[in-house]
């Protein structure tokens, strides 16, 4: 039986992508994926991320440590890597992602034996063709808390819209990856010619700082601060999916808010950035054609 062991890394809206471009790659070849849910997490030292796809609907096993290539997986994935770099791409059983565009080689792809994948993979093209299984699987548990509960309910009864702000850098800092300023101040613009009377629920790392950014009065907006932590990203992602509209930061997060949550009418704003460093945004396929670019 052919399998695919896919490497989850990164935070949340990365898992994600990682996640569904191998979910993708094992359907229409009727292989198993399998999810290496610990080898991508446990030297973390900067960010101390960890595992968060436990909150989604998702249908696959997880990785036994001998599919992990343990004990000195480290080194034993080091070495398929540059033994596989050396193949011919169709030969591979072991694919890193190279770069950030979409890489069309991925979907012409046909394992054989076990396959390791490895790569963030951001871009819909990579599982567009099996949109409604990846949306059935990314279907999140609702957290039962009663204040996520409260204000998911405030957020169904609105006309919403969804703002995620994100702080790559402190905002009195000079930024290299942080939205400018007068991208929120160009896309509410946009939103209340599109969606006049809206309320807008706002998302941020850094609350007080977002709000500032966002020229609405007091009555308009609701920040969303309660959930704090990386454990607590998914409760977040599952309001943010409750809104109808959005205007979202260069970030992964909101572009799986956006993307799993509205409807077939929803308006999402992207910031029209070029960015190539390790926070990369703007590259060849990661914004689906719809979506609106300021």
């Amino acid at each position: 039986m052919t399998k695919i062991i896919i490497r989850i890394i990164g935070g949340l809206g990365n898992q994600l992508f990682c996640y569904a471009a191998a979910r993708r790659l094992a359907l229409v070849n009727k292989a198993d994926l399998l999810i290496d849910d610990v080898s991508g997490f446990v030297r973390d030292v900067e960010y101390h991320r960890h595992f968060q796809l436990n909150h989604f609907n998702i249908p696959c096993r997880k990785a036994t440590p001998a599919e992990r290539m343990e004990p000195f997986s480290r080194i034993r994935r080091y070495v398929k890597r540059v033994y596989n770099q050396r193949r011919r791409f169709e030969e591979r059983t072991h694919i890193q992602q190279e770069g950030f565009n979409f890489d069309n080689r991925l979907l012409q792809f046909k394992p054989r034996g076990t396959l390791y994948l490895e790569g963030y993979w951001q871009s819909e093209d990579y599982f567009k063709d099996v949109e409604q299984t990846i949306r059935t699987d990314l279907k999140i548990t609702p957290p039962i808390d009663a204040t996520n509960k409260t204000m998911g309910s405030r957020i169904r009864n609105s006309l919403s819209v969804g703002v995620h702000v994100r702080f790559f850098e402190a905002p009195g800092e000079i930024s290299m990856h942080n939205a400018p300023k007068d991208y929120y101040i160009r896309a509410v613009e946009q939103m209340e010619t599109l969606v006049p009377g809206a309320h807008y629920f706002l998302f941020s790392d850094r609350p007080d700082d977002a709000r500032a950014r966002i020229p609405l009065p007091e009555e308009r907006i609701t920040c969303v601060s309660h959930n704090q932590g990386d454990a607590n990203a998914y409760s977040d992602l599952w309001l943010m999916t409750l809104c109808q509209h959005f205007i979202i930061a260069n970030s992964t997060f909101s572009w799986w808010g956006a993307w799993l949550g509205g409807g077939v009418d929803k308006i999402v704003i992207s910031p029209d950035l070029y960015l190539d460093s390790k926070t990369a945004w703007g590259f060849k396929g990661l914004l689906p054609k719809e979506w609106i670019r300021l």
